[in-house]
């Protein structure tokens, strides 16, 4: 389904104005387009309410026989008047379609937002999702690996060729400040401060902050440079700002990063399913574990809200009580 006006507008918002990476812009977008195709289809089929008229069609056309620009202009009418009843019947197809309480949150945040950037622009008086609550979510820790499992998995890369000590040193960073794979591919040359041992991430909403980095990894990437910067004088077409580059001399992407990682996973007998997500929950933990306090934490992984981070209390805590268990198997908790 072509986008609508006003979801367009939403998106350009959310790209120009919020400062959105491309990727998270898409996920806004694509979960509008399913709202607004939800939203088509039951006006197509003429539903009606206890009154006999259909809350959702228009004056009763049909969006689908439609040409292009008078469908979007009819979605765009559909959007605008929507109404709770609207959203909760979207919620009902999502929950008809068995998808998960975190992937109904996530769709019901996205429509939440887009009304409230309705109201602010005007096109709508209030926002009829607000109301709504979100679905109870089920808590779930974050993975994270054992320092042992982080070594194996650090030291897997073959530090002696170009792209081995490239992804060992990619890795080492990810671990060290605890950056998010996008911020890690995000890197120039010019971030990292040597002499200062840290580096500079630009994190989401392009928001900058500056992580302390180890000595280790500072090894790793110095390691990793010798070889990059042979391929850079023999390769015109290198990009030379770039940190950390694919073997064409170009940007990497997440994607490769992730790829990369599997390989290594496998090599070191690691789960496989693990991701470099994974080595930021972590550096977290480990960090906690090791003394570190929650708000500087917050501060190095980059998280808006203290809540956010707050998670990783829970995963010490758990951790704590499987030690202790395990070092008195025996012991029960006194009768009352």
């Amino acid at each position: 389904m072509d986008n609508s006006a006003i979801i367009q507008d939403f998106v350009n918002y959310l790209k120009f104005e919020k400062h959105f990476s491309e990727h998270t812009a898409k996920c806004y977008e694509a979960d509008l387009e399913q709202y607004s195709a939800i939203l088509a289809a039951h006006a197509d089929a003429h539903d009606t309410d206890d009154t006999g008229q259909n809350p959702w069609a228009a004056e009763n056309a049909s969006v689908a026989t439609q040409t292009q620009t008078q469908a979007q202009t009819q979605i765009d009418a559909l959007l605008l008047a929507a109404d709770v009843n609207t959203i909760r019947r979207f919620l009902a197809e999502l929950n008809g379609h068995a998808y998960s309480k975190s992937t109904t949150a996530r769709k019901l945040a996205t429509v939440r937002s887009f009304y409230k950037f309705l109201v602010k622009r005007n096109y709508v008086s209030g926002n009829p999702a607000v109301n709504i609550k979100t679905p109870k979510q089920d808590k779930k820790l974050p993975k994270f690996l054992e320092y042992e499992q982080v070594q194996r998995l650090l030291n897997t890369p073959p530090a002696n060729t170009w792209l081995g000590a490239r992804d060992r040193a990619m890795m080492e960073v990810l671990y060290s400040t605890g950056m998010r794979v996008s911020e890690l591919v995000a890197l120039n040359m010019e971030d990292v401060d040597f002499l200062g041992e840290v580096i500079h991430v630009r994190g989401k909403g392009k928001k900058e902050r500056i992580c302390p980095i180890g000595l280790t990894a500072l090894q790793s990437i110095q390691n990793y440079l010798e070889f990059r910067n042979r391929r850079l004088a023999n390769d015109p077409g290198f990009d030379s700002k770039v940190l950390f580059a694919n073997k064409h001399g170009k940007r990497m992407s997440a994607r490769s990063v992730r790829r990369k990682m599997d390989k290594y996973l496998i090599e070191a007998g690691l789960d496989p399913d693990i991701s470099p997500h994974t080595l930021r929950h972590s550096f977290a933990t480990h960090m906690l574990n090791n003394g570190a306090d929650l708000r500087s934490v917050q501060e190095l992984l980059g998280h808006q809200s203290l809540s956010t981070t707050q998670i990783y209390t829970h995963i010490t805590t758990s951790r704590m009580q499987e030690q202790y268990q395990n070092a008195h198997p025996l012991e029960t908790k006194p009768t009352t």
